[in-house]
């Protein structure tokens, strides 16, 4: 008997630097089963998430267009989305960021530059079991 496929994790990669979402992606590319899409802009993170579900989103705060804590906070308010785990990597290591991201709903917070293992364990740690389909 064929043992079911596991399901494959969707993790959405938010951030206005190419340089910093390939960085990102290359740093989780050890996880099995996950498949990742990439956003420029906040806006385009909103989009890309009405098309397509995703399981994570690792979310930077400065970016053009629409602010981190605003698509944050936009995530936070659809039911759907209540429970999606959203991980802040941003070079603001201020205490109000952090403070501002909790209050907003961030799951996690990490500071850019940041080690390719924590990422790689925080994300491991936060993203859904991988169910029967």
């Amino acid at each position: 008997m064929l043992r079911p496929l596991a399901k494959t994790a969707h993790v959405l990669v938010v951030d206005d630097s190419p340089t910093m979402r390939r960085m990102i992606v290359t740093a989780l590319r050890g996880l099995e089963s996950v498949k990742f899409s990439e956003a420029g802009s906040g806006l385009e993170a909103l989009e890309r998430m009405t098309l397509t579900p995703i399981d994570l989103m690792i979310l930077d705060l400065n970016m053009p267009e629409m602010h981190g804590i605003e698509v944050l906070q936009f995530v936070r308010a659809h039911n759907i989305y209540s429970r999606l785990p959203v991980i802040v990597l941003t070079t603001r290591g201020d205490e109000t960021s952090r403070s501002e991201a909790a209050a907003s709903g961030a799951t996690d917070y990490m500071t850019k530059p940041f080690q390719a293992r924590d990422l790689l364990e925080l994300v491991r740690n936060l993203l859904p079991e991988n169910e029967k389909p």
